[in-house]
């Protein structure tokens, strides 16, 4: 009895295991079915539509249209007879009044629709632009500016709502990190293009063509298929007076402390270079864009997987240690290594924070969340630009990149206080 009874016993400890078993077998089969169509998900979540294509190439060429005269700009002001102090005033002044038509902007994208408020943006962009070489006087130069910004704030506030409406959701901070490239690419071009381009040919000449760059970016905009809005008339009134996404507030502010140092080297590094006697100016640009490009291939997923707790950080200490080389600026290798460890740091932290300001954004504010984010940033280097003029007037250009640091440093501090309080 004793043998038949251990026997039976044993049985159904066999029968246990195995039951068991199958149990944990069928359990982790369905555990790998679910992470085989999640990737089989993300891989049919495709980033690079033809649409998507379309408005990268069109942001690229606006850019490029635009980074052309961002170090030449400060030069046309010398040459119509204008002082640092003047500089710093017409390169704020565009920023400013894209700053004030943004929150407008990202109200009528959500009514009159994406490909209305882009096209118009970018119109308005390309007649400002080829004006700039009729310009006599200063005054007209300035007027000229703010007609840029009311263009530039349109198309670029309408851009990263398009891009945000073709990304797919669970792919965000990737593929705003390759629309990103867009603007990266034409910064590695552009400035030294434009560079080059003045030297052999008139101010005139150069500005009609960065106006044609922008007529290109319209006729490649103009392919595009835009998400339609659904309008909602009470929601329309009521958010009549509506000029920012309150969910976009935080990444937004610390985006202004680090723009205000973009205001300090679009402005007056050129003209900072040459007084110390450092050549080679126009391969800072093409560096930091490099660098800038090469960030982008792997911050973007890096956001997607951890957030921004693993990217401002570092990225922001890139920045400050870019802004204290340039302040003491003694050869051309340190400009170099500025333009590197810059073009790192904000090539982290700018996507970063654009997708943590849309993320958690309503659908049907995706767009103000946009023109939210982007307002900051013209804010940063308008203030900068304008601020900037005034410390390199009157304390020298290196203190412009110490009072840049000081911001830099402001932005590390709030966000450690942002995420304790969060």
């Amino acid at each position: 009895m004793g043998q038949r009874h251990y026997y039976y016993y044993d049985k159904k400890l066999v029968k246990t295991c195995w039951t068991s078993y199958s149990g944990k077998l069928r359990k982790d089969d369905g555990q790998m079915d679910k992470q085989a169509t999640f990737n089989q998900s993300q891989s049919t979540e495709k980033i690079w539509s033809r649409d998507f294509v379309f408005i990268f190439l069109a942001n690229f060429f606006i850019f490029l249209g635009f980074q052309m005269t961002l170090p030449t700009i400060p030069l046309f002001v010398e040459q119509l007879g204008g002082n640092d102090q003047l500089i710093g005033f017409v390169v704020g002044i565009f920023t400013f009044s894209a700053l004030l038509i943004r929150p407008y902007a990202g109200r009528i994208l959500e009514t009159r629709g994406r490909g209305f408020v882009y096209l118009m943006g970018l119109a308005i962009f390309v007649l400002s632009v080829g004006s700039f070489g009729f310009a006599m006087g200063i005054v007209f130069l300035f007027l000229m500016r703010v007609v840029q910004g009311v263009g530039w704030g349109f198309s670029t506030t309408a851009s990263g709502t398009i891009a945000t409406d073709l990304i797919p959701p669970r792919r965000r901070g990737e593929g705003m990190g390759y629309f990103g490239l867009s603007g990266n690419v034409a910064l590695a071009f552009g400035p030294t293009l434009g560079l080059a381009l003045v030297e052999v040919i008139s101010f005139k000449q150069l500005f009609l063509f960065s106006a044609m760059l922008g007529l290109t970016a319209f006729l490649l905009a103009s392919r595009i298929r835009y998400k339609k809005v659904e309008k909602n008339e009470r929601e329309v009134e009521r958010r009549k007076w509506d000029v920012y996404e309150k969910t976009a507030i935080h990444p937004s502010f610390l985006l202004f402390f680090i723009t205000v140092t973009f205001g300090g080297i679009a402005s007056f590094l050129p003209l900072y270079s040459a007084q110390k006697g450092i050549g080679g100016i126009h391969w800072y640009f093409f560096i930091f864009a490099v660098a800038l490009m090469l960030s982008r291939s792997f911050a973007g997923r890096l956001y997607d997987k951890k957030g921004h707790r693993a990217i401002f950080i570092p990225g922001a200490t890139l920045i400050l240690a870019a802004m204290l080389l340039l302040a003491w600026l003694p050869s051309s290798l340190i400009m170099y290594m500025a333009a590197g460890l810059y073009g790192f740091g904000f090539g982290s932290v700018q996507p970063a924070l654009q997708a943590w300001s849309v993320e958690k954004a309503p659908m049907n504010r995706k767009g103000m969340a946009n023109a939210t984010f982007f307002s900051f940033f013209d804010l940063g280097v308008g203030i900068g630009a304008i601020a900037f003029g005034q410390i390199g007037h009157w304390l020298g250009y290196g203190s412009i990149y110490i009072a840049s640091a000081i911001s830099v440093f402001l932005s590390i501090l709030l966000y450690i206080y942002l995420i304790r309080r969060s």
